[in-house]
């Protein structure tokens, strides 16, 4: 039996895969770009964007989810990953919903598309009690695209050595905020 969180996903305009070895191409030339990895600890090489990816690998081994493969509904093309991951910050164990996407999605809501389906995933899906977002401070489209998915402003604090800001969204505050969109209060 398929565990749903690995199942393909589709959204309005994205298909959710999980990764597989003949994916690892569309990483590194993603890796290697500086415009997406200005934000992301800086461009990887080969060597180093093969070894991110077996370790994405066995985090969905392992846990029976990660981070997806994304690509274009229409088209099939390869337009980025992201989806939840086991990560430590702040010195606790969190799920986080991460993404990156090419620079020609850029600006089109397809990381708050992606964000809202995951934060789905960890909630109904998994049944998590809360996720996490994080990224550096200056990186202001990331911190709306959290806001947009629900997540809130918990603290500042670091990452890989870097000052980051970490949000976050409980299952209780997710639940009450879809309850509001399907019930909302009379006027």
């Amino acid at each position: 039996m398929t565990d749903p969180a690995i199942a393909p996903i589709v959204t309005a305009r994205l298909r959710l895969g999980r990764p597989s070895w003949s994916d690892l191409d569309d990483y590194i030339r993603m890796n290697s770009d500086p415009v997406v990895m200005a934000t992301l600890k800086g461009v990887r090489s080969r060597e180093e964007t093969e070894a991110i990816f077996g370790r994405l690998m066995d985090h969905w081994n392992r846990f029976g989810f990660g981070w997806y493969t994304i690509r274009d509904r229409s088209s099939g093309r390869f337009i980025g990953r992201g989806g939840l991951r086991h990560v430590v910050i702040a010195g606790l164990d969190e799920v986080e919903i991460g993404y990156a996407f090419l620079p020609f999605y850029w600006g089109r809501g397809l990381a708050t598309e992606l964000a809202r389906r995951c934060v789905e995933v960890g909630f109904e899906t998994l049944t998590l009690p809360s996720l996490v977002c994080f990224t550096q401070p200056t990186n202001l489209a990331s911190r709306r695209v959290m806001e947009k998915a629900g997540f809130t402003f918990e603290c500042d604090t670091e990452y890989a050595d870097l000052p980051h800001v970490l949000y976050r969204l409980t299952a209780e505050c997710w639940r009450s905020m879809s309850e509001q969109k399907v019930n909302p209060p009379s006027p």
